[in-house]
C-alpha cells in the first residue's frame, strides 16, 4: 500500500493533544480489521481517548513492538499555507500537521500491513499507537499497564519518533510541575489588607532556579547529553489582572529533563518541600516519564542498526515513550522517519523517500521474523 495515502488520511483527523481521539482510532480499528487483524482498545480516564493495540502473528511467542503516538501538537500558528489537516504535496515534501511527529511513522506501519499479513510471521509485531504524548506521555501508560494481558513480554521496542531512522540509545527524562498560589485580592494602596499570590509563589521559583544552578554546577554528568546535566525552568508563570489589583490567584509551571538514571521527579523536590509547607499553595504533576539509556553493543541496537542500516546515535535532547517501556522490563530503543527539526512548527513536512524508507524498515522487520530465519528461534535478537 502507498504510504502517502494513509498518511493523507491520518492528518486529516485533527487529534490535537488533549482532544478525543476516538475517530482516528476507530479508522485505525476498521483498516486493520479489513486486513484481519484484530485490535484491542485500551481506554484512558479521560473517557474519550484511546490507545490501540494490534498484533500480526503469534500472540504467545516474544516478539516487537512499533510504538507510536497518534496526538499532535495544535497547528494555530497563522505561517500555515494551507489547512494544516489537509495533505500537501510539493516536490517531494508532504506537509500537513502531524506528518513528521509522528503519523508519518504510524503510516508507514500500518501502509505494511498488507504485507506483514502475507508473511510467515514466527514472531510478532505488535503496533502499540497512544495518546496525549505530547503532553508527556500520558496515554501509554494505561496501555504499557496492560501488556502482559495482550501478549507474550515483548523481545524489544521500536519507538519511531522522528530521528532520521537512525537508532537513538538514549534521552532525558521529563517531569512537569504546577504550582497554584491563592491570595486575597484587594486594592494595591492597601497591601496590608491583602495576601499577594504571585508573591507566595517566589519562594518555589526560587528553589527551582538554584536546583537548576547546583545541577549545571555540580551534575551528575553525563557527557552523552547536551548539556551534560539534568535541567530546570520555570516556563510559564501567570496571574494578576491588573498593576493596581492585589492578585488572588497565580501559577507556575516548571520543567525539569534528566539525565538518564536520575528520576526527573526527584529534581522538582526543593519546589515541592516549599508547597507541603505553605498552605497558600498546591502542586500538580501534569507529567512525567523516565530516560532512555541502552549500551551501544546491546542486541537491540545491533538489530536495528541492521533494519535501518545506520549506525545508532548515542542521545538526543528530546523524550519519549522509550523510558517508560525501558522501566516495564521491554528494551527500546527510537527509531523513525524524518528530522525532529521540523516537528511543532508550521509548514510541518516529512518527504516522501523519509516515509517510504521507513515502510521498507518495518517490511525488513517482518522478514527477519518470518519462517526460516533460524537467528530469532532461541529468542535472541
Amino acid at each position: 500500500m502507498n504510504p502517502q495515502s494513509m498518511l493523507s488520511n491520518l492528518v486529516a483527523f485533527a487529534s490535537v493533544v488533549g482532544t478525543p481521539n476516538g475517530g482516528l482510532i476507530d479508522f485505525i480499528r476498521d483498516f486493520l480489521a479489513g486486513h484481519g487483524v484484530p485490535s484491542v482498545i485500551v481506554g484512558g480516564p479521560e473517557g474519550d481517548r484511546f490507545n490501540l493495540f494490534a498484533t500480526l502473528g503469534p500472540v504467545n511467542v516474544p516478539g516487537y513492538i512499533l510504538s507510536a503516538h497518534t496526538d499532535v501538537v495544535p497547528a494555530t500558528e497563522p505561517a500555515w499555507k494551507g489547512d494544516p489537516f489537509h495533505l500537501r504535496a510539493i516536490d517531494d515534501r508532504l506537509i500537513g500537521r502531524g506528518a513528521v511527529d509522528m503519523k508519518g511513522f504510524v503510516a508507514a506501519v500500518l501502509s505494511a500491513v498488507p504485507q506483514l499479513v502475507c508473511m510467515d510471521l514466527e514472531r510478532p509485531i505488535h503496533i502499540a499507537l497512544s495518546y496525549d504524548e505530547e503532553a508527556g506521555c500520558r496515554g501509554v501508560p494505561h496501555l504499557i499497564e496492560k501488556l502482559p494481558t495482550l501478549c507474550a513480554p515483548p523481545v524489544g521496542c521500536i519507538v519511531g519518533e522522528p530521528s532520521g531512522l537512525v537508532p537513538v540509545l538514549r534521552h532525558k527524562g521529563k517531569a512537569a510541575l504546577r504550582i497554584a498560589a491563592k491570595g486575597l485580592s484587594g486594592h494595591s494602596s492597601r497591601p496590608d489588607l491583602g495576601q499577594n499570590a504571585i508573591h507566595a509563589l517566589l519562594p518555589t521559583l526560587g528553589a527551582v532556579a538554584r536546583e537548576a544552578e547546583r545541577q549545571g554546577q555540580e551534575g551528575p554528568m553525563d557527557a552523552h547529553f547536551a548539556p551534560p546535566y539534568s535541567t530546570l525552568q520555570i516556563g510559564r508563570i501567570a496571574g494578576g489582572e491588573a498593576l493596581n489589583i492585589i492578585p488572588d490567584t497565580a501559577i507556575a509551571e516548571i520543567e525539569a529533563r534528566a539525565i538518564a538514571g536520575v528520576d526527573p521527579l526527584e529534581l522538582l523536590n526543593p519546589a515541592l518541600r516549599l508547597v507541603e509547607n505553605d498552605e497558600r499553595l498546591s502542586a500538580q504533576v501534569i507529567a512525567s516519564y523516565p530516560g532512555l539509556s541502552m549500551t551501544e553493543d546491546h542486541p537491540l541496537a545491533r538489530f536495528i542498526e541492521g533494519l535501518s542500516g545506520n549506525a545508532p546515535l548515542a542521545a538526543v535532547s528530546y523524550g519519549t515513550e522509550a523510558g517508560l517501556y525501558q522501566q516495564a522490563g521491554i528494551p527500546a530503543i527510537v527509531c523513525g522517519p524524518g528530522d525532529i527539526a521540523r516537528a511543532h512548527k508550521p509548514e510541518e513536512y516529512i518527504t516522501t523517500a523519509e516515509l517510504h524508507g521507513a515502510q521498507t524498515m518495518v517490511l525488513r522487520l517482518g522478514r527477519a521474523l518470518s519462517a526460516g530465519k533460524t537467528a530469532f528461534a532461541s529468542g535472541r535478537v
